[in-house]
């Protein structure tokens, strides 16, 4: 061989290598088949969504059930612009964000075989909001305050449904795309579906036992061609942390996380270290429940010292391990859209020394009558999960460095938020998410005069009717200023401590794929059905 054909043959072969080596791989195509067993934040105390305010629920029924409208799973950050059509085909605003008409699927089947129509639509929200002629009542209703924006829902035929408002409100969309908001069917007696689901989602329900596991399998006549990849879902209950952490690492289950903090995920790693382990933010925050309507707490420096006693950098590094961030009643930036800016966060009660919050924490007390020859007795109540008895645990502590006799109730997750909803409590630690990363979705259900889950019982008209402007308002910016006015008032009366907002963990084996998270909602990423196992 000559030198010249030598040095372009080497060209040539150098040519390859190079393509070679900055060529995209290409993606390796989901296979279909095997059964997905993952672990969940705890048993659901019931199938019915609608009904519950736990993401427990929303995690194991999101599969069988469908949207109107959902949310990409596959981008990190919720917002309008990511909002996907499900059993809706299109939609629209009229009358400036007045009127929503929204025309549905024609090829959706429920679980039954019966046809989905526009009577299911109306049916659904009719009985959410509590309109003066639904066919049902719900007793827990805890989303009513949601949609009570809505004068009406027509369906004037099969395939179209028509949401008419009584003032303009942007966000219904959002609120539509929660994971709390799938379509019920009419035909099926509402009673029935705390213990059944009769959906349109990707899986039929196969099997529920109360308290050991729910179970799913492939629905074939799901609407979206070639979905899902998977033949079934099973969802496992397992008690125990520890247990959790070792039926994972023993090959027992695919996806685990749910409730675990960052040293739970860590040891699970440690344990099997070709874990995959992802953090990310959530929108979940810490806070605290004083019941205002109970004395000692009916006094206002008393509600002020408890929240002042709690140190907020102590929780950070203590129950949180770091993995939190700051903020008031809506979700941080960069993750959250509406937060406050950090530099008011770092003014709020608990931010600051905590030697001298605390000594004024010991001075309101006084003032009130309380002292080292007479404490204040308070029961501290909480969720008898890990992650929530981690944090109550360390309020008891912060209570008792202000001379406060605290103890610890552990609530089992079927009735804590009945008696939450009852105010059946003196001060309690609680996780609160919001479905969708929007003020209509935080502020009203959770801060409203009279809402189901306004656990605190706080009222403010003022605030109430702060509500309802920034709900109508088009403007973006004037709508965050709104915002910030509204939750600056919220932190500066107690009216629910927030401690902080906690990170999330998802941790699963490698032959997991397509297994979403989003950045600020853990709510809306349950359907499964783009989900493959590569074994």
């Amino acid at each position: 061989m000559t030198p010249l054909r030598r040095s372009v043959r080497l060209a040539a072969l150098a040519l390859v290598l190079v393509l070679a080596l900055t060529l995209p791989v290409p993606a390796q195509a989901p296979k279909s088949g095997g059964v997905l067993t993952i672990h969940p934040l705890t048993a659901p105390p019931s199938l019915s969504p609608h009904e519950e305010s736990t993401i427990a629920t929303v995690q194991q029924v999101s599969a069988c059930y469908s949207n109107l409208v959902y949310f990409d799973p596959a981008k990190k950050q919720e917002s309008i612009d990511t909002v996907i059509p499900e059993l809706a085909e299109k939609w629209s605003w009229q009358d400036n964000y007045r009127n929503l008409v929204v025309l549905l699927r024609r090829d959706v089947t429920w679980h039954d075989g019966k046809p989905l129509t526009s009577r299911d639509v109306k049916y659904t929200f009719d009985v959410v909001r509590g309109a003066p002629d639904a066919p049902v009542k719900l007793r827990i209703n805890p989303r009513k305050l949601w949609y009570e924006n809505v004068e009406a829902i027509e369906a004037p035929d099969p395939h179209t449904v028509v949401f008419r408002l009584k003032r303009p409100q942007p966000s219904l969309v959002l609120l539509l795309a929660s994971g709390y908001s799938p379509i019920y069917p009419a035909h099926v007696p509402i009673a029935d579906l705390k213990t059944t689901c009769v959906g349109t989602g990707p899986y039929k329900l196969k099997d529920y036992r109360p308290g050991e596991f729910v179970e799913y399998v492939r629905n074939p006549n799901y609407f979206v061609k070639g979905r899902p990849y998977l033949d079934g879902v099973k969802w496992v209950h397992i008690k125990d942390r520890s247990t959790q952490i070792a039926a994972l690492q023993a090959g027992q289950l695919d996806v685990a996380g749910s409730g675990w903090n960052r040293t739970n995920a860590e040891t699970a790693k440690k344990g099997k270290p070709e874990l995959t382990v992802i953090e990310s933010d959530s929108n979940v925050n810490d806070n605290v429940l004083i019941n205002a309507k109970r004395a000692p707490l009916t006094d206002e420096g008393v509600r002020r010292a408890i929240n002042l006693a709690l140190d907020r950098k102590a929780y950070l590094v203590g129950p949180r391990q770091g993995a939190a961030t700051f903020g008031g009643a809506m979700q941080p930036r960069p993750s959250g859209v509406w937060g406050l800016p950090q530099a008011e966060v770092g003014t709020l009660p608990g931010m600051g020394d905590p030697v001298k919050q605390k000594a004024e924490a010991k001075k309101l007390l006084a003032a009130a009558g309380y002292g080292p020859s007479n404490p204040m007795k308070l029961t501290v109540s909480t969720r008898a999960l890990a992650i929530y008895v981690d944090t109550a645990s360390w309020m008891v502590d912060q209570l008792r460095q202000v001379g406060i006799d605290a103890v610890l109730e552990q609530i089992e997750t079927g009735v804590w938020h009945p008696k939450m909803t009852r105010l059946d409590f003196q001060v309690a630690l609680n996780l609160t998410g919001t479905a969708v990363d929007d003020p209509d979705a935080m502020f009203f259900e959770n801060y409203r005069c009279g809402s189901q889950r306004n656990f605190s019982g706080y009222c403010s008209e003022e605030i109430d009717r702060l509500m309802v402007e920034q709900s109508q308002t088009l403007d973006h910016a004037k709508r965050l200023k709104l915002v910030h006015e509204i939750d600056r008032k919220l932190q500066a009366e107690g009216a629910r401590p927030i401690l902080g907002w906690g990170k999330q963990y998802a941790v699963y084996w490698p032959r997991v794929k397509a297994f979403a998270q989003h950045e600020n909602s853990i709510f809306n990423v349950w359907r499964l059905q783009d989900v493959w196992l590569d074994k």
